[in-house]
């Protein structure tokens, strides 16, 4: 089992940054090109590849459902070069970031052999609901628009006639019958 990075009860409900951060890190091994990702405001983040070598030609960026693509491929122009050692690598590359719910990308730009791609989470609208509170034996009765419904409800009547209390007779009440206590009958 792993251990969970957020334990404090103030962060619930962030599991999918936990999660997302772990697919990150697990994901390629091959660590080309090297990337950075810095949150640039409440609700933007920056991610930055270091691309040396590559033109905007050369870069393409797609956004495939919840992942943010970024495909590199150089162009061989080495049209009659003879390299005597070739260190600066002229390869291809793919890398992509699985993006959360809501994550829009704003835009992109190519500077000094960097690469930014700048991302935001829309500030989610402020809603305030009212819960109407209804009496204890009301649940699952509802009004049509999901709004609670509060039936008033008659005490239920019987049809059996009331018993007379203890101590006291009633004439309306039918006499008891059997042996008293004395042993007499009535």
């Amino acid at each position: 089992m792993t251990a969970r990075m957020f334990t404090s009860p103030l962060f619930l409900g962030f599991d999918h940054l936990e999660q997302m951060l772990e697919r990150v890190s697990k994901s390629s091994s091959d660590g080309y090109p090297p990337y950075n990702i810095e949150q640039t405001g409440p609700s933007g983040l920056r991610i930055t590849l270091a691309v040396a070598g590559f033109t905007m030609d050369d870069l393409q960026i797609t956004q495939e459902d919840n992942q943010l693509v970024i495909r590199g491929r150089q162009t061989d122009d080495g049209q009659g070069r003879v390299f005597l050692h070739r260190g600066i690598a002229a390869r291809q590359f793919q890398r992509a970031f699985v993006l959360a719910e809501g994550i829009e990308v704003k835009g992109a730009w190519l500077d000094n052999g960097l690469l930014h791609i700048d991302l935001a989470r829309p500030q989610p609208e402020v809603r305030v609901k009212t819960i109407e509170i209804t009496r204890g034996g009301q649940r699952g009765k509802t009004n049509g628009d999901g709004r609670a419904k509060v039936v008033e409800t008659e005490p239920e009547h019987s049809e059996r006639p009331r018993e007379p209390n203890a101590g006291s007779r009633n004439s309306m009440a039918p006499a008891p019958t059997g042996p008293t206590p004395e042993g007499e009958r009535r």
